[in-house]
């Protein structure tokens, strides 16, 4: 069901955003063989914001995730792209620019919680380093490397039996990568910086709120994304035909508001099942 707040803004989402993210990081990427020295001026540096570099608040979202290597650099934007519009797609354009732009928010606040956080606890390293030098450094730690792993997190939990090949060769479930993200994640939590445990948090904090909103509507596999596409596609040919129906008991949300409605991925064809009929109904095969 569309939410009121998707009813009002929905209309000012931006569509495709993953390629405006791409083209922020090939901005960034273009700047830090050019003139590299200018990134240090558009890092999330809560200190250097309060004092009037206020731009600093969007612009670090063109430093892209490190690496040297063109190669992996552009396979790491085609991976993301991709993952990106199948989100988009799958969730809608509204959901998945309330998800990116949740995280970036979450990432800004994180910054200013650091921020008072040093204040508070180490205010010895400041006076030893000097402010405007301490927090240069602490700022490095607030990147887009966990907006993209939260992109892959929130696939991974669309999409659990979706199978990559890792190195273009060894067959593996999306799900088992994100577990293993997970833990690598977690074990960096523990084991990291002040800093660095902010902006982990801070960044992923949208990933934890999906998750726990959304784990039971989730986990779709690619034919369950074409059906349902094509279902939509159907509802819009045919007005006054409701959204849902069960194809067993014929009920439609009109029926019952908060009814859930699943399609099964055993079924050949369009066939949608209300939550009651959808674990005990005989598959459709053609």
């Amino acid at each position: 069901m569309m939410s009121n707040f998707e009813k009002k803004f929905g209309k000012y989402a931006i569509k495709n955003i993953s390629l405006t993210l791409i083209m922020c990081y090939a901005f960034g990427y273009a700047m830090q063989l050019i003139m590299p020295e200018i990134l240090y001026y558009l890092t999330l540096n809560p200190y250097a914001i309060l004092h009037g570099q206020i731009w600093r608040i969007v612009t670090w979202i063109v430093i892209p995730p490190g690496s040297d290597n063109l190669f992996f650099t552009l396979l790491m934007l085609y991976f993301y792209y991709s993952l990106g519009t199948t989100l988009e797609r799958t969730w809608g354009t509204y959901r998945y620019n309330l998800y990116l732009f949740s995280g970036m928010i979450f990432t800004v606040i994180g910054s200013f919680l650091m921020l008072g956080y040093c204040y508070f606890f180490q205010p010895d390293s400041i006076m030893l380093f000097g402010a405007k030098n301490f927090f240069d450094f602490a700022s490095l730690f607030f990147s887009t490397y966990y907006v993209n792993m939260s992109i892959f997190l929130a696939f991974a939990a669309t999409f659990p039996e979706v199978q990559v090949y890792l190195m273009f060769i060894v067959p593996i479930k999306v799900k088992v990568l994100g577990i293993i993200y997970g833990i690598l994640l977690l074990v960096s939590f523990i084991q990291g910086t002040a800093y660095g445990r902010f902006a982990m948090g801070a960044s992923l904090f949208n990933f934890i709120v999906f998750w726990v909103t959304s784990k039971n509507h989730i986990h779709m596999s690619p034919k369950q994304v074409k059906r349902r596409q094509e279902f939509k596609r159907e509802v819009k040919r045919n007005t006054g035909v409701t959204k849902h129906k069960c194809a067993i008991c014929g009920r439609t949300e009109n029926d019952s508001p908060d009814l859930e409605f699943r399609f099964c991925s055993k079924c050949e064809g369009n066939y949608e099942y209300c939550k009651e009929h959808l674990f005990t109904h005989q598959h459709v095969k053609y």
